[in-house]
């Protein structure tokens, strides 16, 4: 089959490699789609995505594919079933997984097989890890290309949970990218109060306020800060920090109301920086949510999946550019043009 691979350059290239194998847990799975993402993918392109050195490695992690084969104890999935997040789980002709769903195929497991057999590392809450590869339902009204969007979807709802964010509060969203936009989506959809969301082109603001957004600004055009302490003279519940530009976590400390919360979810190259509390309350939070928990992404699938059914959440209005697989390489060179109009790129297969 053929992957998609990065070299120790950071260069980009489709190789051939074996098809995957699979355990008796698990299921083979020919790929549908897959969703670049600008915050993994292209930091392993360019070497800065914490704990990760093992090159050449194999990439893409939010794929979407078609059960084609099932383990001897496979009880959860059946042959046709559209799963989510398939991934090449070992190593193959030298390439590391950075997680490999840029594949032809992929794995997938069965979480209902493992609990059942006491496989994997033998405990129930190591294979609910597992029920984040859920099933997307015949009745679902989502297609390949869509159900792309649904990992990025689960990812922030289910960081939002862990932010512990209320209705009826406030939030200030830096950046308006596909992440950002959901977070504006979804506490929306939740009931924060107020929702204030920042960019720094006036594309991606007006999709701010497309998703949602009470206030979109330009911050290369206005003093944020002015614009929320009008709004807000004793400062916001919550910050969002979306981008992974570490500057912006010490620029919320001068906009959280006293007890407030800075909320990081991007993931910046930089791990380090002095933090400035000068201009902060002296109560306050900050929280790093950068690896959502996969049991949490599993529990946050029924909402994502009420409201895309509803008719309240549409994945396409989170997608750009939908590429062929063949053409995967000018994909890639898209997201390094940085366009203000781009905003999720997804790869399709069939």
């Amino acid at each position: 089959m053929k992957t998609l691979t990065v070299d120790e350059r950071g260069t980009l290239s489709v190789q051939e490699i074996p098809k995957p194998t699979y355990g008796e847990c698990q299921a083979l799975v020919k790929m549908l789609s897959c969703g670049v993402c600008n915050g993994t993918d292209i930091k392993l392109i360019h070497h800065s995505f914490k704990n990760f050195d093992s090159y050449p490695a194999v990439l893409g992690h939010e794929g979407v594919g078609r059960v084609v084969e099932t383990g001897a104890k496979v009880t959860g999935l059946h042959v046709g079933d559209i799963v989510l997040l398939p991934f090449l789980e070992k190593e193959v002709c030298g390439y590391t997984p950075g997680w490999g769903a840029y594949s032809e195929y992929a794995v997938v497991g069965d979480a209902e097989s493992y609990i059942a057999n006491g496989m994997g590392e033998g405990t129930k809450e190591w294979s609910e890890g597992y029920l984040a590869q859920t099933v997307i339902k015949p009745a679902d009204k989502v297609d390949a290309v869509g159900a792309a969007m649904i990992i990025t979807f689960r990812e922030v709802l289910s960081a939002i949970r862990r932010f512990g964010f209320q209705p009826n509060e406030n939030v200030l969203i830096f950046g308006a990218g596909p992440v950002g936009l959901c977070f504006t989506k979804f506490c929306k959809l939740l009931g924060l109060k107020t929702v204030i969301t920042t960019d720094v082109t006036d594309d991606k603001v007006e999709g701010a306020k497309s998703a949602g957004a009470d206030y979109a600004f330009n911050s290369t055009k206005c003093d944020i800060a002015a614009e929320v302490k009008r709004l807000f003279p004793d400062g916001i519940d919550y910050v969002v920090e979306a981008v992974g530009i570490n500057a912006l976590i010490n620029q919320a400390m001068g906009l959280i109301k006293y007890n407030g919360k800075i909320c990081c979810y991007g993931i910046s190259p930089k791990l380090g920086m002095e933090l400035d509390w000068t201009s902060a309350p002296y109560n306050w939070t900050l929280q790093f949510v950068q690896w959502p928990s996969k049991k949490e992404e599993g529990e946050a699938h029924s909402q994502i999946m009420a409201w895309i059914n509803q008719g309240v959440l549409d994945p396409m209005d989170f997608i750009s550019d939908v590429i062929e697989f063949d053409r995967i390489l000018e994909a890639f060179a898209l997201v390094e043009e940085r366009k203000p109009s781009t905003k999720k790129i997804v790869i399709r297969y069939e």
